[in-house]
């Protein structure tokens, strides 16, 4: 029996933000900040000099902050660490601030309950109609020993047998892979899509080329030919659901990437030990 098909093309188009290019959302003393949004979340990347202050007033939940190649101050409330360069942390709901100790790179991700960030994004109007074939946010439970600062020096979490390095808390999930030293082989790609997911494909260092194959539908002027999108660093691809995506960097001597989701991913979230904090996050009770 033939299955005809019946997946429509996405009702958002992928978002392809060339910070290296476009001028910044943001500009401020000390900062220059390119704002990039998903269905449910946001993206912040900022060019810092030393001194400069991040801060957020009343965050409504938690986010985390990833520092590239500089070292910063961390405060949420009373509870304050410093924290070095290629590390990861999650900050707590409320008032918070990071603090650049040097000249460098600071990335933020939020999810959608930003709302501020969300009107300054890039592609706001890509979601105006919204984005129905998204999965809605639904936190997952709060952690056990409570909100607060919770830091991670991403080298004490690479794993011989994989290049992934998964953070998640109640409201996102970060895939903070090791670097590629060299160009990836293009015989050994992995293109995969996600049902009902968008995925943020953050670049910080390196040349890349992402690859999407759009779904077909039954109508033939909904179709969209394939993409290649060539992107330096920094950028940050969206990726709607059910696209065909993969990505490689095209460059030796180093290329960062990062993947982004909101909520969490319960696909890795249920394997043991894939998930490097899932000791401080419990899953939702509904989870098979």
């Amino acid at each position: 029996m033939t299955t005809p098909a019946t997946s429509a093309t996405p009702a958002t188009s992928a978002t392809a933000a060339h910070h290296y290019a476009a001028p910044p959302e943001l500009v401020a003393p000390g900062q220059r900040t390119w704002i990039t949004r998903g269905a449910n979340f946001v993206v912040a990347v900022s060019e810092v000099q030393a001194g400069t202050r991040l801060v957020r007033d009343a965050q409504a939940d938690e986010y985390m902050v990833f520092l590239v190649d500089t070292g910063a101050r961390i405060e949420a409330g009373r509870d304050s660490l410093q924290a070095g360069a290629e590390t990861l942390t999650i900050v707590p709901p409320g008032a918070s601030a990071v603090t650049a100790t040097d000249d460098g790179q600071i990335v933020r991700v939020f999810s959608a309950q930003a709302s501020d960030l969300l009107a300054l994004a890039g592609n706001a109007a890509v979601y105006a109609q919204g984005a129905p074939e998204v999965a809605p946010l639904l936190p997952w439970p709060d952690p056990p020993a409570g909100f607060k600062l919770r830091h991670y020096v991403l080298d004490e979490h690479t794993q011989p047998d994989t290049n992934m390095r998964i953070f998640r808390c109640t409201n996102l999930m970060l895939n903070v892979m090791t670097p590629r030293l060299v160009a990836r082989d293009v015989h050994k790609l992995s293109p995969h899509s996600h049902a009902d997911f968008e995925q943020g494909s953050l670049a910080v260092k390196g040349q890349w080329v992402h690859h999407m194959r759009y779904p077909w539908g039954p109508d033939l002027s909904d179709w969209k030919p394939d993409e290649h999108v060539e992107m330096d660093s920094p950028s940050l691809l969206v990726v709607p659901p059910k696209v065909i995506h993969t990505s490689r960097n095209t460059n030796d001597g180093g290329a960062w990437l990062v993947d982004i989701f909101a909520p969490p991913r319960m696909d890795f979230s249920s394997k043991p030990g894939r998930v490097a904090n899932e000791a401080e996050y419990p899953l939702p009770t509904t989870a098979a």
